[in-house]
């Protein structure tokens, strides 16, 4: 692929966050446009990008900004309670199309929303479609994407259904809950954008695009549960539940804001499906298909757990794709919720010693703390492995080894072990023991807990055990601690 020029507008969301590091490394030349380049501090790709400053609703702001561009990705939404976002858009694209046009720009790409051909649109799908026909009727030719429902984690409409999955046993739903959508996966949703590079630059038109499944909102929510290792959920309409109502309260039990769930609830209230398939004469599908929602899910998922026990967002080893995981520039609530228990204390031993006895724990070694054979044993009486796997061997560990009813998921010899936990648990839970130095030789243990649940069940567990934790670790630190000591002095 030939290396191209282009601006991406809306790096710093959800889509544009994602996209902007993919066509980095695919050779071309990335300019981003951002009303406060500080947001794009601390995300990894910045010293591969040019950054400007620009205002896409001040068109005064834009000068200079287009220049010596080939293709532009128009990947803003205005989001608000009241009309005033629908202005904003319009000027925005507006301005876009102008810009582009004067600066020779060769091709705008949009990202915009499934929609019926015909009947009422939510105020926010309206501003969608318009944003569309300004940039289709504009100088500069066009592609505009009409998706659905994006699964990714971080994504708003898959951490909607998520939270309120995990939370609530019994949802009541407006009536819309039966209204048939047709998801797509965030990874595909980047694919058909990339390949828009390459679109024959004659293409002035909107194309549908989906993923391979069609299904009721309430059948993504039971979907969803099964995936994620929950009883399937019942839902209860309401169907004088109006959109309002229901805002505030996904906004009440989900960490998703009010003003963010409302257009999303508005726009369920039609059909978000395919009515044609013309781009797959334009952009071939992925290599390996379209993912289906369940996979879409699972991938979400594991990119969640993963990020929460601090791996990196560009490394999603169960998938080998990037796309589905948290990234620096996703809403806070991209992560859902993680219980964490962090302890550390002092040790006489120096930093050798006393992770010779952090990587020898387990096993015959036992865990320094008596608690832990209590739990295990209560693993094995309901079907769990227990502590009967021990430990190959008694000194040393391998990442991918196992550790009595834990796996090795990560080790950095003489500096830190993450343990992940394959006992019959209502979520995920980690076990990271660190080891640190002083300058006057002795040393410090730091332990790190972590909990993802699953569903109202996990999060009642994790307050039901808050206090047997604090025994346990307490015990375990001053355990590790001791035995250091011991062999140091010995």
């Amino acid at each position: 692929m030939a290396a191209t020029r282009i601006l991406i507008t809306g790096a710093t969301g959800y889509i544009g966050g994602r996209l902007t590091p993919r066509l980095v490394d695919a050779g071309h030349d990335v300019r981003v446009v951002v009303r406060n380049p500080e947001k794009l501090r601390d995300v990894p790709w910045r010293d591969s990008v040019e950054i400007v400053r620009g205002d896409l609703a001040d068109g005064a702001s834009l000068a200079g900004v287009f220049d010596d561009i080939d293709i532009v990705y128009y990947l803003v939404h205005a989001m608000g309670g009241s009309g005033s976002f629908a202005d904003v858009d319009r000027v925005s694209a507006q301005n876009v199309a102008a810009s582009a046009g004067a600066a020779g720009v060769r091709r705008i790409v949009y990202l915009g929303g499934l929609h019926p051909p015909t009947g009422d649109l939510s105020t926010h799908l309206t501003s969608r479609l318009e944003v569309g026909r300004i940039l289709l009727d504009g100088p500069v030719a066009a592609v505009v994407f009409q998706a659905g429902v994006v699964i990714g984690s971080g994504s708003a409409s898959f951490e909607m259904v998520r939270h309120l999955t995990d939370r609530l046993p019994v949802m009541t739903t407006p009536k819309w809950v039966h209204n048939r959508i047709q998801p797509i996966a965030i990874r595909d949703v980047l694919h058909y954008l990339e390949s828009a590079v390459d679109v024959d630059s004659a293409i002035n038109r909107a194309f549908d695009i989906g993923g391979p499944d069609v299904m009721e909102y309430g059948e993504m929510m039971n979907v969803y549960a099964d995936v994620a290792g929950l009883r399937q959920r019942r839902i209860v309409v309401l169907p004088v539940l109006t959109p309002r109502l229901a805002g505030h309260w996904v906004g009440l039990v989900t960490p998703i804001p009010r003003a963010l769930a409302m257009p999303l609830i508005e726009s369920l209230h039609n059909d978000a499906v395919m009515h044609e398939h013309d781009i797959d004469e334009v952009v071939a599908r992925p290599a390996r298909g379209l993912t289906s929602y369940r996979d879409a899910v699972r991938l979400a998922l594991r990119a969640i757990e993963d990020g929460n026990v601090e791996t990196e967002w560009s490394g999603v080893e169960a998938t080998g794709d990037a796309s589905s995981d948290s990234i620096p520039s996703d809403p806070d609530w991209a992560g859902g919720t993680v219980f964490v228990d962090s302890r550390s204390g002092p040790c006489a031993a120096d930093t050798q010693t006393l992770w010779a006895v952090v990587e020898s724990i387990g096993g015959a070694n036992g865990w320094y703390s008596p608690a832990w054979r209590i739990r295990g044993l209560l693993d094995r009486a309901v079907g769990g492995v227990g502590m009967r796997r021990g430990r190959p061997d008694p000194i040393r560990l391998e990442a991918g080894g196992i550790v009595d009813f834990w796996h090795v998921e990560d080790i950095d010899r003489g500096h830190g072990l993450r343990l992940r936990a394959d006992a019959r648990l209502p979520g995920a839970a980690w076990l990271e023991l660190r080891v640190s130095g002083s300058r006057d030789g002795t040393s410090r243990l730091h332990l790190r807990s972590a909990f993802f649940p699953r569903g109202l069940g996990g999060r009642v567990y994790w307050w039901l055990i808050r206090p047997f934790h604090v025994l346990v670790f307490r015990r375990m630190l001053a355990g590790l601690v001791a035995a250091a000591e011991r062999r140091a002095s010995a």
